[in-house]
């Protein structure tokens, strides 16, 4: 008998030690590499030139994979952060996969909140979260957006406090996007428009900005006022960094201007 619980033991014993030996050899496998600065600063740049040439879709997935590498749980970088969800944000935007979309903006939306507690003070992880969950708003808008909405509006109105002209003031454009959508619960067009005149103040040349307030005008039956915005946006040069997301707002306006305004 006495034997025979000596056999149990060891058996506890050496169960207990390769399952140790398991787990500290799989956290070992799972710890995320160690870059210099030099390597990070080579990353993050070829990830933007990837990112520059998002129209293909792939090169935007490349850049996103490029950034995702440098992502290390044990110590965040900030830049790395809001960057990789700046990234997804877009992805969300322009992939025709449902799944994919919502995924995208999923990850984006975590990626910019581990940002902003890191860095509180700085606009981009606040407005990268409110964006990717503002477009998360709208594909549910029932399930995500009764809920999340007064998130993303406090998200926006925090850049406004901390830069109101970053990324071209579109923070401004958001918030007007919000009062539209709202308008029949707690929204205001009359809101909407004073928002995205004021995002104006800050970035003549934000195409969607213009595009929404033409939208807002049409709601206040300025229709002349209307068309001038969507006129204007037909003349703009586009932004160097922003050139597929100007050719859409290109196309929108020109739709709504043979459509609405004949």
């Amino acid at each position: 008998m006495k034997r025979r619980n000596l056999y149990i033991l060891i058996t506890i014993v050496i169960t207990s030690y390769l399952l140790t030996a398991c787990t500290r050899g799989s956290a070992t496998e799972n710890l995320a590499p160690s870059f210099t600065a030099d390597e990070i600063a080579a990353s993050k740049a070829s990830a933007e030139q990837l990112f520059k040439q998002r129209s293909d879709l792939g090169k935007l997935r490349q850049a996103i994979k490029a950034i995702a590498k440098l992502r290390n749980p044990d110590k965040r970088d900030f830049d790395v952060e809001w960057t990789f969800a700046r990234y997804n944000y877009f992805l969300g935007r322009h992939s025709t996969d449902e799944s994919e979309s919502e995924k995208a903006f999923s990850i984006g939306r975590d990626a910019a909140k581990i940002a902003l507690n890191v860095d509180p003070n700085r606009p981009d992880g606040h407005f990268w979260y409110g964006a990717n969950l503002g477009e998360l708003c709208k594909k549910s808008p029932v399930t995500v957006g009764l809920r999340y909405v007064g998130e993303v509006r406090e998200s926006m109105k925090r850049v406004v406090e901390l830069d109101p002209g970053y990324q071209g003031a579109s923070a401004f454009d958001v918030l007007g996007q919000i009062e539209l959508a709202t308008r029949i619960k707690d929204g205001s067009v009359e809101k909407a428009v004073e928002y995205l005149e004021k995002g104006l103040e800050f970035e003549r040349q934000n195409s969607s900005l213009r595009l929404h307030l033409a939208e807002a005008y049409r709601a206040m039956r300025k229709d002349a006022e209307a068309k001038e915005q969507l006129e204007a946006i037909l003349k703009m040069p586009p932004s160097p960094d922003y050139v597929p997301e100007h050719q859409e707002t290109i196309a929108t306006a020109r739709k709504l201007l043979e459509t609405k305004f004949k």
